[in-house]
């Protein structure tokens, strides 16, 4: 029996999928009755769920009675300000709970999704591997420190005598809901988004991921971090393959640091008149701005059946679900 937090979001609701078609009994936690629906309904039908979150210790401790692993994927990513609290309170201290409520249960084997952003980012990019060190940095978002702070309250229920391995999975592409999170690339594309951005950073297919996820759940390894990243493409290239799977013109004016400061202050106005969450902020825009590549060495020696799926690949099939015909009503 494994547990799955955010079940309901977009990388949680993969992992069930590859754990029940491995023939695992799988556990979930929601917060409401809405449901995933990228994911044919028939998967998750299949799936125990339990109401509630990792804020909510009574409805954990439920979800943790007669588990064997607990896959820890949920968190809440944001780079707007109003969000932060919660933000703070899911990915920390729901970390936290998650991590006493497996040692209150005796259950040792945890996989925590955690984000390269976690590694933190220097201001001068550059190559990343799982040996860098946390540092203070004007481009740490308040996201990377929260996914930060989770990260220790990991390696402190390590000390304590879990049986943990840490995923950093960089920008997650594939078929989900694509008004929200890494999907929302796709959307800005589909509706010729005209600007690009300098920037370089790494993406990794939603589907690899989760066998990730289950290939280390199933291994004998603890203590040890894995960043998982496909490639590290330029934000041109990515928007480039993008715009001719869909057909669409390309992205032909690119956004320098000025120019996007200008792009998230005219989005925060017109973000507090229409309700609506801005298209970039302060801190997305500093991610933007960065030039990093992240190393993935590290997994494939780990994992030596394991390769990734070619992002041109990853993207051809993404948008070919994405076209709005296939979306339900209200998501296009």
């Amino acid at each position: 029996m494994v547990l799955v937090t955010g079940g309901t979001g977009f990388l949680g609701s993969y992992i069930i999928k590859h754990l029940l078609e491995k023939g695992y009994k799988v556990r979930a936690l929601r917060r409401n009755n809405k449901l995933p629906f990228w994911i044919p309904k028939e998967i998750f039908d299949k799936v125990e769920w339990i109401t509630g979150d990792v804020l909510d210790i009574v409805s954990l401790g439920e979800a943790m009675e007669g588990v064997d692993a607990v896959i820890h994927s949920a968190a809440v990513v944001s780079f707007v300000k109003k969000n932060r609290r919660q933000m703070y309170q899911v990915n920390v201290e729901g970390t936290a709970n998650v991590v006493d409520s497996m040692l209150e249960k005796n259950i040792k084997r945890l996989i925590h999704i955690s984000s390269v952003a976690a590694l933190g980012r220097s201001v001068s990019g550059g190559h990343v591997t799982e040996e860098k060190k946390w540092e203070s940095s004007k481009v740490n978002t308040h996201y990377s420190i929260s996914k930060h702070k989770a990260e220790l309250e990991v390696w402190r229920g390590i000390a304590e005598g879990l049986e943990a391995v840490i995923l950093n999975p960089s920008t997650i592409l594939g078929y989900g809901d694509w008004n929200n999170g890494s999907c929302a690339i796709f959307k800005n594309v589909y509706k010729e988004f005209r600007w690009y951005s300098p920037g370089i950073n790494g993406f990794v297919d939603v589907e690899d991921l989760a066998r990730v996820v289950l290939l280390l759940m199933e291994s004998n390894i603890t203590g040890e971090r894995f960043i998982v990243n496909g490639e590290s493409w330029p934000f041109k290239k990515i928007q480039d393959v993008m715009s001719a799977a869909f057909g669409k013109k390309h992205p032909t004016l690119q956004a320098n640091a000025f120019l996007l400061g200008i792009a998230w202050r005219m989005e925060k106005i017109k973000s507090i008149f229409s309700g609506h969450r801005p298209l970039i902020t302060k801190e997305s825009a500093k991610v933007a701005m960065s030039k990093t590549w992240f190393e993935n060495h590290k997994l494939l020696k780990a994992l030596p059946g394991f390769s990734f799926t070619p992002l041109e690949e990853t993207i051809k099939r993404a948008c070919e679900k994405y076209s709005p015909s296939n979306l339900p009503e209200g998501e296009a």
